[in-house]
């Protein structure tokens, strides 16, 4: 295959609600250009774009795909990613390592929640970005109104390039406000004519022009003081000033498209060639240790992985960009996460599933190898001398968590290892054996999300397992002060066992005084593993209990602290005082006191007024305004308590904290109440009392469990 130089590759990634029409446009990108000699459809199953089979089953795109398109001797590489906010790990790593972002928006919606999210990505990578208006064709096409939404949600730097003249069923020809011509296509689409502006648009296509002049001066003084002198910009002008523009995010240019019956596509991809930025002219890339790296092809060696994607019949798949240099098939390059050589035994452009072998790479273009052993995503590869090592990847934080179990007890230590090698995959899917609650976690970002991870393991790795309602990481604690004394006394021939332990215990916070009225003689604080803490008092005058036998008393407070009175829950901050007990000179011994100890401790903290505390989650909803009280509503049957209501754009974002135990299946019921159109995020915020109804209900369960 043709090698492309650094100044003539773009790379574009497609963003998008679902049924945006990313998938399509992609398709219709690459039959223009000739890549592909027929247009494959979502519906039909046979684009380049969706070829797995989970995507032909759900007729969604779930995975980002990479292809390539050559256009007017440029190459753009494509990166299609999936509309669903359930797949945001995607969307992540594909605009890492692109140039410029083209967000489509369905004209019948305008801005959607879907467009929201991933404006969010948008704004925190801070890439050019164009906006595609797709399905101009619709009937109920609403070009204005969506223009209108998105000046609303993004400013004045949305800046319109193109308007469709007779958008609807009838939509066949562009008013194009750079060229200034008009371009009205044949009925099956492709190329279309050039012709005069009507005489019914001129004015209002001089009026945008103006506007689009001035828009492109006002980012270079040079171009400002032509337009002043000319009172006007040439072509060439106007699109250096473009450019300027979408590099310091100033300008936002918008095209109009109907990508499923090929109607603008041309147009825009030849405005990617010409005015989108390359590799090259972007901000240099940073290191973690704040080196930047320009993309250069005189450089040394660099490159960033940026996703893994892993292949029954053909093993791990391991996708990059080349950030400087070179890279060539035989090239030994240094992991800088692993300090481990990886030889480059191939490399391959990739067209969905399709593999197209190349001799080598340069600095700006995207690619695959295959079979780097340890190599992940996020890692960095250089060459020796060069040591570079790439701000990693930021995911999301799960939404969604669910208690998995294989069907078969065979799967068992396959299931943990299988799933391993799906977050190699996809780094937003976290699995975690639970010691406290004794279940397998899997989280992710939404019930969608999970499901793809449940029909993975059926379908590819033979492995079936059940979801299970997840317990909930509670913890016990104290309100008051409690003293309990406890004589352990056995014998049974010869040896037996004596101890006997007084303590009192506190409630501890942060900043307390040591208590009063004792004798203290040490004290140590105890960090718990599972947050909190256990204070722990030597108040033993007179010898009655040997110092050798203080630790077996703190071992079994421990495993009291491990294993809560209430309902098992681990305990967390608790301060106790061993100032009494008695021993035997022959029967006392390490179990004796530790057995002591345990029952005296677990006598006092039933007596301490002991309570559970839930965890809390921070929630934030986006959705529409007029549904905000049916979101209210439910959360308030959550047990949630609102902490403000804000805006963003045309959005209400809802912020309340909720009990974790609430929010099982949160995600499949906020869809289903908003019919898809909002979404949230969750954060943990801490440990909270529960109710006491709620805990007696608790409380209760657990009697009946251990009966």
């Amino acid at each position: 295959m043709k090698v492309f130089d650094q100044k003539h590759i773009k790379n574009i990634v497609l963003l998008g609600a679902a049924k945006s029409g990313k998938t399509t446009l992609a398709e219709t990108m690459l039959f223009e250009a000739g890549i592909i000699s027929r247009r494959g459809t979502v519906e039909d199953k046979n684009t380049v774009s969706d070829f797995h089979e989970i995507e032909h089953e759900r007729v969604n795109s779930i995975y980002a795909t990479t292809m390539h398109t050559e256009w007017r001797n440029y190459k753009i590489n494509i990166i299609d990613t999936p509309g669903l906010d359930d797949f945001s790990g995607e969307i992540v790593s594909s605009m890492r390592v692109s140039d410029t972002c083209v967000i489509l928006m369905n004209t019948q919606y305008g801005v959607e929640v879907g467009t929201e999210l991933i404006w969010n990505y948008v704004d925190e990578f801070k890439k050019p970005t164009i906006f595609a208006f797709n399905q101009v064709d619709n009937e109920k096409s609403n070009f204005q109104n969506s223009l209108d939404m998105a000046k609303s949600r993004f400013g004045d730097a949305v800046t319109l390039m193109q308007y469709p003249l007779n958008q609807g069923e009838g939509f066949n020809s562009i008013i194009d406000l750079l060229k200034m011509v008009m371009y009205k296509f044949p009925a099956e689409g492709g190329k279309p004519e050039k012709l005069p502006i009507p005489n019914s648009e001129k004015e209002k296509a001089n009026e945008l022009h103006n506007e689009l002049v001035e828009k492109a001066a006002e980012n270079d003084e040079t171009l400002m003081e032509l337009y002043f002198e000319k009172g006007s910009l040439e072509e060439d002008e106007l699109r250096k000033g473009l450019k300027i523009g979408m590099l310091n995010h100033d300008v936002f240019p918008v095209f109009c498209l109907s990508a499923k019956n090929n109607m603008g596509s041309g147009r825009m991809m030849g405005f990617i060639d010409n005015v989108a930025p390359s590799a090259n002219e972007l901000y240099p890339e940073k290191t973690e240790s704040g080196k930047e790296v320009k993309c250069d092809i005189n450089q040394p060696a660099s490159l960033f992985v940026f996703k893994t994607l892993v292949e029954p019949y053909l093993g791990k798949i391991t996708f990059f960009k080349v950030y400087s240099g070179e890279i060539k098939i035989g090239q030994e390059l240094i992991n800088s996460q692993s300090d481990t050589v990886e030889r480059i035994n191939q490399l391959f452009i990739m067209d969905g599933k399709n593999r197209h072998s190349v001799e080598k790479l340069v600095a700006g273009d995207i690619g695959a190898t295959v079979k780097l052993k340890n190599t992940n995503t996020n890692h960095s590869l250089h060459e020796k001398g060069f040591e570079v090592s790439f701000m990693p990847m930021k995911f999301p934080e799960p939404r969604i968590r669910t208690a998995i179990e294989p069907q078969s007890k065979n799967h068992e230590d396959k299931l943990a290892e299988v799933i391993r090698e799906i977050h190699e995959e996809d780094l937003t899917i976290e699995i975690e054996y639970s010691k406290e609650l004794k279940q397998l976690i899997l989280s992710g970002q939404g019930e969608l999300h999970l499901q793809v991870t449940k029909w993975r393991l059926s379908h590819i790795y033979g492995i079936e397992i059940d979801f299970l309602t997840p317990k909930i990481p509670y913890r016990e604690t104290i309100n008051k002060t409690a003293s309990a004394n406890y004589r352990h006394k056995k014998q049974s021939g010869g040896s037996g066992q004596f101890a006997e332990v007084t303590l009192t215990i506190l409630p501890y916070h942060d900043g307390m005084a040591d208590p009063e009225g004792f004798n203290i003689r040490k004290k140590e604080v105890i960090d718990l593993e599972w947050g909190g803490k256990l204070v722990f008092y030597n108040c033993i005058v007179g010898g009655v209990i040997d110092v050798r036998f203080l630790p077996s008393i703190l071992k079994g407070v421990l495993e009291v602290m491990e294993e809560g009175p209430l309902t098992h829950s681990y305990a967390r901050d608790v301060c106790f005082l061993v100032h009494d007990g008695k021993m035997h000179p022959v029967d006392s011994n390490d179990i004796s006191f530790k057995i002591a100890g345990t029952k005296a401790f677990k006598q006092a903290f039933l007596e301490a007024d002991p309570k559970l505390l839930e965890p809390i989650q921070n929630l934030e909803v986006l959705c529409p305004e007029e549904l905000v009280g049916e979101v209210m509503t439910d959360l308030q049957s959550r047990r949630a308590i609102i902490t403000g209501i804000d805006s963003k754009g045309i959005y209400q974002v809802i912020n309340a904290k909720v009990p974790l135990a609430e929010l099982n299946r949160y995600s499949t019921s906020l869809k289903s109440i908003t019919q898809g159109r909002a979404s949230f995020n969750l954060s943990y915020s801490g440990y909270e009392l529960v109710p006491y109804d709620v805990q007696s209900k608790l409380v209760a369960e657990n009697i009946v469990a251990e009966v």
